[in-house]
């Protein structure tokens, strides 16, 4: 009976890319009505190819030992959850050949799934020390987010550190949409845990779009899941829900897009309907409320200016809502009271409603707040130079209308006629999925 020749490191290299091929490029070759079954497909794939790892390992040569344990260990890591067997198959790979950076890389990506960061740090560390990679770095940057911290300031300066390492990482490859869709996660992370800046947002978005000109990181659910939570701060809430939505449609089985759709649908129709029914306030109630709005207190802004960080005096305007144009409204300033506030699954931003002196109500998001500051009903708050939108958009069988106010720091309003001062001012945990692959 003839014997089948052995496929050697070389055919077996062939067979591994011929599977992470199948899988990255799925839906190039099927639609998106497909997708549910893709999972049960590549499983099918990884178990007939570590068939073929089985039969070939008597043929290996005993210096190609290291090589056929990292490529049947990559091949074990391919469903993207922790496997023990790819675990002890890569720590037998870098142990006979310490210098192999690639099963380094692999070994590191084994224990992001298991969610042991920091011993993924030192496999990513260790792989650095050999040659400066992409896969290293970007998934180094990954890692630097999620290891514990002793202190605010380590776990900024890891942060940091991660949004570095990302950065290095496009660097070598700028063509990779895999280190692009890192790098956004990377802004977004320091978006979270730093500082709520919009342009950090703005970083992020480009990211995402550049990683999206890549093949195979369009057909990643994580992407569209990660661009759906930028965008949702960035207050896109149509292309937020539609990122969400593709998530779900290229992984159907996974669940939190389609809760994060959920959620943001909830969050933006509690907003319509409590500007609809005027915080729910009795009538009596809101009509003391209207008219105390002239008497509101506007604090440093009474004078009619304020005095900005640069050192000059800014000139406001007192204006109502109704007189609000999109985009910045530049040396003005407006007053209402608090009607009511919208609770949120997230912490990020506090949402609250706000009525003036015509009566007119409208919705205000503040980003960088402290958890447990924000105001009450009745509330006297006065805004600054106001970012005004009116959110206008419809979303399967939803539509959603009202204006809106974003405050990006507390330090701009005026509450009770005093100003908010650096103890409302905080960064926040995010809602992200991390990918090791």
């Amino acid at each position: 009976m003839a014997v089948d020749p052995p496929l050697g490191l070389e055919g077996l290299k062939v067979k591994v890319e011929e599977l992470y091929k199948f899988r990255d490029h799925f839906f190039e070759e099927n639609s998106l009505s497909e997708a549910r079954g893709k999972a049960g497909q590549v499983g099918e794939r990884k178990a007939a190819l570590l068939e073929v790892f089985r039969e070939e390992e008597s043929k290996t040569a005993a210096d190609e030992r290291a090589t056929f344990l990292y490529l049947r260990g990559r091949v074990q890591n391919i469903s993207g959850e922790y496997s023990p067997d790819a675990e002890a198959t890569l720590s037998k790979a870098v142990k006979l050949n310490p210098d192999l950076v690639d099963a380094w890389n692999e070994l590191g990506e084994c224990y992001m799934m298991k969610q042991d960061w920091e011993t993924a740090k030192t496999c990513f560390e260790g792989a650095l020390q050999h040659r400066k990679d992409k896969v290293s770095l970007r998934n180094l940057s990954m890692t630097l987010r999620q290891v514990g911290a002793a202190s605010q300031e380590e776990r900024i300066g890891n942060v940091e550190h991660g949004l570095a390492r990302g950065k290095e990482a496009v660097g070598l490859d700028t063509s990779d949409g895999t280190s692009w869709s890192l790098l956004g996660n990377a802004y977004l992370s320091h978006f979270f845990q730093v500082s709520q800046n919009p342009k950090t947002l703005k970083q992020a978005m480009s990211s995402y779009t550049q990683a999206e000109k890549d093949v195979v990181s369009r057909s990643s659910p994580e992407l569209h899941y990660n661009k759906g939570i930028a965008l949702k701060y960035e207050e896109d809430f149509k292309l937020a829900l539609e990122s969400f939505a593709q998530a779900s449609a290229l992984d159907p089985t996974w669940q939190e897009p389609r809760g994060q759709e959920a959620v943001l649908l909830k969050y933006l129709q509690d907003i319509v309907t409590l500007l609809e029914l005027r915080g729910k306030l009795k009538a009596k109630k809101l009509a003391q409320l209207i008219d105390s709005v002239a008497s509101s207190q506007l604090g440093p802004y009474a004078n009619g200016s304020y005095l900005h960080h640069s050192g000059t005096r800014v000139k406001l305007e007192p204006k109502v809502f109704s007189r609000l144009q999109p985009g910045l409204n530049s040396e003005t300033v407006v007053v209402g009271r608090v009607i009511c506030s919208v609770h949120t699954e997230n912490t990020v931003p506090f949402t609250f409603c706000l009525v003036d002196a015509e009566g007119t109500n409208l919705a205000v998001t503040v980003y960088n707040l402290s958890p447990g500051k924000g105001v009450i009903i009745g509330d006297s708050v006065a805004i600054s130079e106001p970012f005004f939108s009116k959110v206008d958009l419809v979303y399967k069988e939803h539509q959603f209308k009202f204006p809106l106010i974003r405050v990006e720091s507390p330090l701009v309003l005026v509450v009770n006629g005093k100003k908010g001062g650096k103890e409302m001012l905080a960064g926040v945990a995010m809602s992200s999925f991390t990918c090791p692959t």
